[in-house]
């Protein structure tokens, strides 16, 4: 991908207590023009530590790790730095982790065994504020619909008619790009209308706007992919 040089690089912090899995993503990180690994952790309470210092875009999270696990370094991370986006890359697919990780905060959630350019896609995508999920996660995230409360729609008057047509858009899984062009926008100004839906709602990514608009009976089965 070309890069203007003075363009700011996508800063990645790495998460994984396998050291060789992590130095292998590191290396095909650091081939893209534009990102960098800014930091490595090799357990839960170093990633939280590290994040705080460095201040990543991104962080990409194993679940199991020492110390601390990735849900709770997720909590904590997105508690501090709430504009951070982490991406989870795990060999583990229980509903458990799925919906805590999300609940949590997460911005996508991915199976080991994907293919490298799959994890840089994923890593640009979160980073511009989009959702990720593996078709199997996917899947089940869809089939999870919460019964809305009806004394928490009060929220929805918040978000104008333009909000609310993107909305139903990013639940489809359409890209910012793809929106702009459908509603005839610059990517920009669809990129600032979900900063705004996010900031209203007090989500900091796609995946947490969805999922808040499921629960709260905004989004349906038919707005879903």
């Amino acid at each position: 991908m070309a890069m203007d040089e003075h363009m700011a690089k996508i800063r990645v912090l790495l998460a994984e207590d396998h050291a060789i899995m992590r130095e292998g993503t590191r290396e095909f990180i650091g081939r893209e023009a534009d990102m960098e690994v800014v930091a490595e952790a090799g357990d839960g309470e170093e990633a939280v530590r590290l994040t705080a210092k460095y201040k990543p875009d991104v962080v990409v999270m194993d679940i199991r790790m020492p110390k601390l696990n990735g849900i709770e370094a997720t909590k904590q991370i997105k508690a501090m730095l709430p504009s951070t986006a982490i991406l989870i890359l795990t060999a583990y697919d229980s509903d458990q982790y799925i919906f805590a990780l999300l609940e949590a905060g997460a911005a996508g959630y991915l199976l080991k065994g994907i293919r490298t350019h799959e994890l840089i896609d994923a890593i640009r995508a979160v980073y511009a504020g989009e959702s990720v999920l593996h078709p199997v996660i996917a899947s089940r995230v869809i089939r999870r619909v919460v019964t809305p409360a009806s004394s928490e729609t009060r929220a929805v008057e918040q978000l104008s008619e333009r909000e609310h047509e993107i909305l139903k858009l990013a639940a489809r899984g359409i890209s910012n790009k793809d929106i702009a062009e459908k509603l005839f926008l610059s990517p920009r100004t669809v990129q600032v209308h979900l900063g705004n839906i996010f900031n209203k709602i007090g989500v900091a990514s796609r995946t947490e706007a969805v999922l808040y608009g499921l629960k709260r009976g905004w989004l349906t089965m038919e707005d879903l992919p």
